[in-house]
């Protein structure tokens, strides 16, 4: 049976047009159903205009046949709005909308590219914490040399922790791993300044023993270029650190790409080089970006939630779509209660 997904229609930089696009494309694409969260008025007639487009550029008639719906949703929050403000005061807005349908069983997961802090804020409220989880953690899939992506948490939902969130972080992306990824036996790291069990700051010296103590497959501390080598399955860190680290990872990305390209147009003469050079570059250029991982769990909370970048284009918001649909399916949230009650 097909999964309901509820988009926040109103999220991205240039909404709703990169995610009726995005919703488009992930049921065409997925066994899915996906309801867009937002002002009816105004993306009813923007969805029909999608529609026709694709039908004018040769791919049939699809109007009727997508399993695409409108959620009304009257408010939404814009990147500008301060988050705790936006929260209490839009009572309609798409996000909250969209994460009530999956608080009442009515969809599977809730996807949104809008502004993080209000997404993390809102789902805390509306879905609640999990059993055993004090602080939900925002997970965000890297790119290894292997090929297997590495979970990191948590990226900025809470930016002071104690050892006992890290505990937690640690089980709930485990189960994210193994669940999601389909990781056997995920390989968990502390992220530190180093390997020894005695480096770090006062948080991962008391943290270490804890995570050894756990019935995971503890490796110890990593550092921040374990992140890439795949090194651990699954590293845990504050939300300072991991923002950090994952706000450089995606600036260091940007630099790498277009300083490539760069190169290769200066260097590449023939019409055979250019056209295997550009082959090479689309191959790596699609291995680290972000739109092929589709948005960072919010894990911890009592439903699926992913969060996005404001800048995802159509494919990450089907990438976005398809994660939910996995999580919502993989019954990773029973785990993480029950390995938590169990520690």
């Amino acid at each position: 049976m097909p999964i309901d997904i509820v988009l926040d229609a109103m999220g991205t930089d240039k909404s709703p047009d990169p995610e009726i696009r995005g919703a488009i494309l992930a049921c065409r694409l997925l066994d899915v159903r996906v309801h867009l969260a937002g002002p009816e008025e105004l993306l009813r007639p923007k969805l029909r205009e999608a529609l026709n487009a694709r039908a004018h550029h040769g791919f049939g008639r699809h109007k009727e046949r997508l399993p695409i719906f409108i959620a009304q949703a009257s408010e939404w929050i814009s990147m500008e709005d301060k988050a705790a403000q936006a929260v209490r005061s839009k009572r309609d807005s798409s996000m909250r909308v969209g994460l009530k349908m999956v608080r009442e069983g009515r969809a599977g997961g809730f996807v949104t590219a809008g502004n993080t802090g209000a997404a993390m804020a809102t789902a805390k409220m509306v879905l609640g914490s999990l059993a055993g989880v004090d602080r939900p953690a925002l997970a965000a899939l890297l790119p290894t040399s292997t090929g297997q992506p590495c979970v990191l948490l948590d990226v900025g939902a809470n930016v002071d922790c104690y050892p006992e969130n890290l505990v937690q972080f640690a089980v709930m992306g485990h189960m994210y791993a193994k669940n999601v990824l389909h990781v056997a036996n995920p390989r968990v790291g502390l992220l530190s300044i180093g390997e020894e069990d005695a480096k770090g700051n006062a948080l991962t010296r008391d943290t270490f023993p804890l995570l050894r103590e756990l019935k995971l497959n503890f490796v110890g501390n990593v550092e921040g270029r374990d992140l890439y080598n795949g090194a651990a399955d699954v590293v845990v860190c504050d939300g300072f650190v991991g923002n950090v680290a994952l706000k450089t990872s995606e600036g260091l990305a940007k630099l790498v790409s277009s300083s490539l390209r760069e190169s290769l147009k200066s260097t590449v003469t023939s019409q055979v080089g250019a056209m295997l050079s550009q082959k090479a570059f689309k191959a790596f250029k699609k291995r680290l970006d972000y739109s092929e991982y589709g948005g960072a769990p919010l894990l911890g909370v009592r439903g699926v939630c992913i969060v996005g970048h404001g800048s995802s284009n159509e494919r990450a918001v089907m990438n976005g779509i398809r994660v939910a649909a996995e999580f919502a399916e993989a019954e990773v949230n029973p785990g993480i209660e029950a390995m938590l009650a169990i520690r």
